[in-house]
């Protein structure tokens, strides 16, 4: 296996490389037999190199070694800092000759370029899902056995990516160290702030190919593909409802459970998704950051936006499979889907009757209540839904 060179040089006979010292050589080595003698005592995680060893240990320690001199930003790995410190030099001198985008790291141009080929090396021989990395189908593969090693020292939550935890931590802290530079807005991870520059550039570089649709996000598109395919790999244990989206997923169980952990602090209502609170919270704000460019109609959510931007164009790309109906959003088309099956998930505490949307739900509600929100302006009779108000003001104009 070792060939000694009269140039002091060590080449392996399997692929050809050469190396300098033995030591190196060895270690090389084990890329090709797999070998991984040193093992973490923390979780039994094993490595063919003692160095990534310890940089692993700082994971469960926590320690962070390498302190950014600007802005006093800690990482475990130089290379980390490396990478961080080109933040503030703004020096991306990697380029993609495809779209032009640059990059401040040669690994990340040439993770980029797999997007245009679509090359996914490697392939889960649980599921036959294709990644462009392996650290991406390592970090997929614990779907499958639901290992979470990554612990909050603080709440207990746990993760499968220490990436997560990191972003997690950033909960409890507040930290958001990640500023818009055209309005200010800060983020708490750097992939939601170049995905918020993209609402003011208006990039949507991902685009489906079998509707046309596009995506600022590539996570997006890989969604919006399985409403086309039908996939949803997400399945709940409990009842066994399945979902295109792990998020979705989370979020439903909660209904077994009924966890709300994000409480509104101005009435004190509480929802089992935090972008729901946040949503919620432009209820007292008043708040509608997203403007119809046809009409200049603002909306409190993007899917709002998204929903009336289709009766301007009339587009209803969501057909169902029983009887034809087309539908704007997927949301309206899971609705109409109750009409078939009967179904009929939201019940009444007070009287056990049941309805197939949250809003009937609401509106019934009342009657126990006796709320009247609808009041008229002209003579101040007031009624539990909008209808009968529209109803009574006939017999003011005759």
């Amino acid at each position: 296996m070792i060939r000694h060179t009269g140039h002091a040089h060590f080449k392996c006979k399997i692929c050809g490389k050469d190396f300098a010292y033995p030591s190196l050589f060895r270690i090389h080595q084990r890329t090709h037999s797999g070998e991984k003698p040193y093992e973490c005592k923390q979780c039994d995680k094993a490595f063919a190199r003692s160095s990534d060893l310890q940089i692993y240990g700082r994971m469960h320690t926590g320690e962070k070694a390498y302190e950014c001199k600007q802005c006093g930003k800690a990482f475990t790995q130089a290379s980390g800092l490396q990478s961080h410190e080109k933040n503030h030099t703004r020096e991306k001198p990697y380029e993609c000759h495809q779209c032009g985008k640059a990059f401040a790291r040669s690994s990340d141009l040439h993770r980029h370029e797999k997007i245009h080929t679509g090359e996914k090396p490697y392939e889960c021989k649980q599921c036959g899902k294709a990644f462009a990395r392996s650290s991406y189908l390592q970090i997929h593969g614990r779907t499958h056995t639901r290992e979470k090693p990554y612990e909050c020292k603080q709440c207990g939550k746990a993760f499968a990516r220490s990436t997560d935890l990191q972003t997690h931590g950033r909960t409890h802290t507040g930290e958001k160290p990640y500023e818009c530079k055209q309005c200010g807005k800060a983020f708490a991870t750097s992939t939601v702030l170049h995905r918020h520059e993209r609402t003011h550039t208006g990039e949507k570089p991902y685009e489906c190919k079998e509707c046309g649709k596009a995506f600022a996000m590539s996570t997006n598109l890989q969604i919006h593909a399985r409403v086309h395919t039908g996939e949803k790999p997400y399945e709940c244990k409990q009842c066994g409802k399945a979902f295109a989206r792990s998020t979705f997923l989370h979020r439903h169980e909660r209904t077994h459970i009924g966890e709300k952990p994000y409480e509104c602090k101005e009435c004190g209502k509480a929802f089992a998704v935090s972008t729901n609170l946040q949503i919620h919270a432009r209820v007292h704000t008043g708040e509608k950051p997203y403007d119809c460019k046809q009409c200049g109609k603002a909306f409190a959510t993007s899917s709002y936006l998204h929903s009336h931007e289709k009766t301007h164009t009339g587009e209803k790309p969501y057909d169902c499979k029983q009887c034809g109906k087309a539908f704007a959003t997927s949301s309206y088309l899971h609705r109409h889907g109750r009409t078939h099956i009967g179904e009929k998930p939201y019940e009444c505490k007070q009287c056990g009757k049941a309805f197939a949307r949250s809003a009937n739900l609401h509106r019934h509600g009342r009657k126990h209540t006796g709320e009247k929100k609808y009041e008229c302006k002209e003579c101040g009779k007031a009624f539990t839904q909008s209808s009968g108000l529209h109803s009574h003001k006939k017999f003011h104009t005759g």
